[in-house]
């Protein structure tokens, strides 16, 4: 990944390269679960099994109201979570068998003997997310503590930018070879998420033991105020005053936007190669293609983001992703190779804005824990978290009731000008969302100047820190 530039403080120890890629090797099947959530389990219960999208979007949108209480409370209680093994690690435990028996009923419905319907949909799709919950939110944090240094953090969410990219290409190598061997065909939407389920519970279970077996968690009292205890009580006054915070606020809200315009553009990426490309054979693989290409794009923006600081870097990389969203305007059936074109500049786009933000987070944290003396590190990252799932059941729940509204009818022909609505949805769509995030991040002014003062702050001295306005 390289190595980041020396840092001010630079007295604390850095995790290893191998503790980094067996805690971020987790991200490979909660990866290889977020995206088929967003863009092939939709279609597969919309058409396949025929509920509609209508239903599909309104399930998708409504169970993650749950997620606006179980996150808070989970980053909340692992906060205060007390136990020789750590704070984090219980509760990724407690999640583990939440998470796989979820993720069977969802992505293999056929072992339980049921036709799934709305309701089969709904209560799975909640009990998927509260066991991811257990996981990542827990996991964010403990990976957010892994180093106190300004780029260090940058490097951290590096390597889970860059195994969630190797777990997104994986699964989606299995539909491509199904495409491509002949299997991709009538009953393609059982089979492929059948296939992607099995992938998900392989690689879930090696993962998470790796993890909690190989790499500890950093002391909790190390780099806090002299006078603030170790499990200090984190009242109702101080979760409002932290979710308050105008900088905490901002990522939240750029979050948000650069999720929502990832998932518009993935929840619409089949129906737009399949029906408006005419081209339901290279469905799977172009998607597939994007992902070959996400693997560098960490790498690639870690070396902006040294040079540029970590807020500027989001903004470059959201206006990047506009512009190539607004290029897909100019697709047509006869521009194959510009799709092609436009799907590897996606690649190495690819989460740019979110690993900054991920990133930027744990320095929020550390002004807080400053100013106030409480542990809030897996309160801020449940909502971070949140941001994104939220993004996620309205990208999902809006985008394809749109298009629907519009005419669009999935497996059918559809009309010129139907084809071209789903494209401005398609393009239109993800471009304004990545301009909101890089307007609502553009004037960050925890910077590493002035991080560097909040970490000199935090290991010397027990006055509170005013924070940032």
């Amino acid at each position: 990944m390289g190595e980041q530039p020396a840092s001010p403080i630079g007295a604390e120890a850095e995790p290893t390269r191998l503790q980094l890629a067996v805690i971020a090797a987790v991200a490979v099947p909660l990866a290889g679960a977020g995206l088929p959530l967003a863009v092939y389990l939709p279609a597969f219960y919309a058409q396949d099994l025929g509920l509609g999208l209508g239903v599909v979007g309104a399930v998708f949108m409504l169970t993650r109201l749950w997620d606006i209480v179980s996150d808070p409370l989970v980053g909340y209680l692992s906060d205060r979570t007390r136990t020789r093994i750590g704070r984090r690690k219980p509760w990724i435990i407690a999640g583990a068998p939440v998470f796989g028996l979820a993720t069977a009923a969802i992505f293999e419905p056929a072992w339980f003997g049921v036709k799934p319907g709305a309701l089969w949909l709904a209560l799975w799709l909640s009990a998927f997310y509260l066991g991811w919950t257990m996981i990542q939110t827990p996991l964010a944090a403990w990976a957010g503590a892994l180093s106190s240094r300004y780029h260090g953090r940058s490097r951290v969410q590096t390597f889970f930018h860059v195994t969630t990219a190797v777990g997104l290409l994986s699964v989606l190598i299995l539909p491509a070879l199904l495409d491509q061997t002949g299997h991709g065909r009538a009953g393609v939407g059982a089979l492929k998420v059948a296939v992607m389920g099995g992938f998900i519970l392989a690689t879930f279970v090696p993962t998470v033991l790796a993890a909690l077996l190989l790499v500890p968690e950093p002391d909790p009292t190390a780099g806090r105020p002299v006078n603030a205890p170790v499990n200090a009580p984190l009242n109702a006054k101080g979760v409002a005053a932290a979710l308050r915070d105008p900088l905490l606020l901002k990522i939240l809200a750029s979050d948000f936007a650069v999720t929502l315009g990832q998932l518009i553009r993935s929840s619409l990426f089949v129906f737009f190669v399949a029906a408006y490309m005419g081209r339901p054979d290279l469905t799977a693989a172009l998607f597939l293609l994007q992902f070959v290409f996400g693997v560098f794009a960490g790498p690639i923006w870690l070396q902006i983001g040294y040079r540029l600081g970590k807020h500027r870097t989001a903004v470059a990389g959201e206006l990047v992703q506009m512009a190539i969203n607004l290029a897909l305007l100019a697709v047509t059936r006869e521009t194959l190779p510009l799709l092609i074109g436009l799907t590897v500049a996606q690649g190495l786009a690819q989460g740019s804005g979110n690993l900054m933000l991920r990133s930027m987070v744990s320095d929020v944290a550390d002004l807080q824990r400053l100013s106030s003396g409480e542990e809030r590190t897996g309160l801020l990252f449940s909502m971070f978290s949140l941001s994104g799932k939220f993004a996620t059941g309205v990208a999902v729940g809006v985008a394809l009731p749109l298009v629907g509204l519009l005419g669009f009818r999935p497996g059918h022909a559809n009309a010129p000008d139907v084809l071209f609505g789903l494209k401005l949805v398609f393009a239109l769509g993800p471009a304004l969302a990545h301009l909101a995030s890089a307007l609502l991040i553009r004037r960050f002014p925890l910077d590493q100047s002035r991080h560097a003062d909040v970490r000199r702050a935090l290991e010397t001295s027990a006055l509170p820190f005013a924070p940032a306005e």
